[in-house]
Formats: structure tokens, C-alpha cells, sequence
């Protein structure tokens, strides 16, 4: 089988979804595509170097899209957000291995869509820049509380809790009434308080133009 980079990354990305990152070695991923390992050398120099593209590879899968004529950047914003963290979560460790991956080649052009989508929204590019790393640590930070814990239904996030919080009445009310830490709401209200901060710090700036 003639071996090329796009295919490795396939492979690794498919061998990642079955025994995740710390179980990914490039041993175990050339026997995957039926080669020796030092084939695989002649593609990536080093295993940082396959992860990296396999982040980019996955950074694809996000839909590039500029924000819109007439469009409230905030909700541009929220959806880029959401579709980064259900990329994320749509493979194993996935979060781990984006952030401690290098900028790949399509990191650049999904960057420049996004500044200059908030460029026209009123923003300067050094906070509109640190408003996008805000989000996307936010989100990576988040996905990796998400993956690195087992997934729960409510009533047992609620039994667990109760076990937490025992002695502790008022701290239980709370927790049930704000429901899961990895929760939908709790992912929506962290997104809404970095998006508000991002409207009055626009808010308050002088006008680029």
C-alpha cells in the first residue's frame, strides 16, 4: 500500500477514536497501516510533528464561515464556538491533543476570517484577537473537563452530588438548581459572560474607523 501524510493522518485519527492519545504510538500506528515504523519517518520527522497535522486535520472540520451582512457578531461568535466544541468532542482526547498542538497551515486562514469578521463588528484587531483566544481556551478547557470525566446521567450527577455535599444543604440546593458543572447550561453561561465582557470592552473602545 503506497503510503502518503494524508492517509497516515486518517489512520491515527481513526486509531485515536479506539485507544486514545497515551495509547497512540507510532508502533502501534504503523502496524495499523501494515508498515514498519521507520516508515512512517518518511512522512512526519517526529510524533509531535503527526499530531500536529492531525489537530489541523481536525480544525477542518469546522465550518469557515465569515460572519454575514447584518449579522450580530455575537451569535457569529457563540455558533464558531459550539461547532469548536462539538468538533472536540466528536473525537477521543481530541482536546488533549489540540492543546498541545502547534498552528497548523489551517489555522491561518480560519484566524483571518475570524478577524476581520470582528474587524467589521467594530473591534481592533488586538481585542478582537484576545477575545478569539479567550473563547477557544475557554472551550479546549472546557471539553477537557468534559472528556476527562465519564459521562453520567443526571440522576447519578445528582446522587454523586449528594455524597459531595453531605452536611452541606444550601451547597446541594445550588448545585441541583445550576445543574452539572460539564452541563449545557454551564457551557452556554461561561460562552455568554466571555461574549458580554467582548460587548462592553467594544463597547467602550474608540471607533477604528
Amino acid at each position: 500500500m503506497k503510503l502518503d501524510r494524508a492517509k497516515v493522518v486518517t489512520t491515527a485519527l481513526a486509531l485515536l477514536d479506539e485507544v486514545g492519545l497515551d495509547r497512540l504510538t507510532l508502533r502501534r500506528l504503523a502496524a495499523e497501516l501494515g508498515v514498519q515504523a521507520p516508515a512512517l519517518y518518511w512522512h512526519f520527522a517526529n510524533k509531535q510533528e503527526l499530531l500536529d497535522e492531525m489537530a489541523d486535520a481536525l480544525s477542518r472540520e469546522i465550518p469557515l464561515r465569515p460572519l454575514a451582512e447584518g449579522e450580530p457578531w455575537q451569535n457569529w461568535l457563540a455558533e464558531r464556538m459550539r461547532d469548536q466544541r462539538r468538533m472536540l468532542n466528536s473525537h477521543r482526547d481530541a482536546a488533549r491533543l489540540f492543546v498541545g498542538a502547534r498552528p497548523g497551515p489551517s489555522a491561518l486562514p480560519i484566524l483571518q476570517v475570524a478577524l476581520e469578521s470582528l474587524g467589521r463588528a467594530g473591534f481592533l484587531p488586538r481585542e478582537a484577537l484576545r477575545g478569539l483566544f479567550t473563547l477557544s481556551n475557554y472551550v479546549s478547557g472546557f471539553v477537557l473537563e468534559e472528556q476527562a470525566k465519564p459521562v453520567r446521567e443526571p440522576q447519578e450527577e445528582l446522587n454523586e452530588a449528594n455524597r459531595w455535599f453531605a452536611g452541606h444543604p444550601s451547597l446541594l440546593e445550588t448545585f441541583a438548581e445550576s445543574g452539572p458543572p460539564q452541563g449545557e447550561e454551564t457551557f452556554e453561561h461561561g460562552l455568554s459572560v466571555i461574549l458580554e465582557g467582548m460587548r462592553v470592552l467594544l463597547s467602550s473602545s474608540p471607533d477604528p474607523r
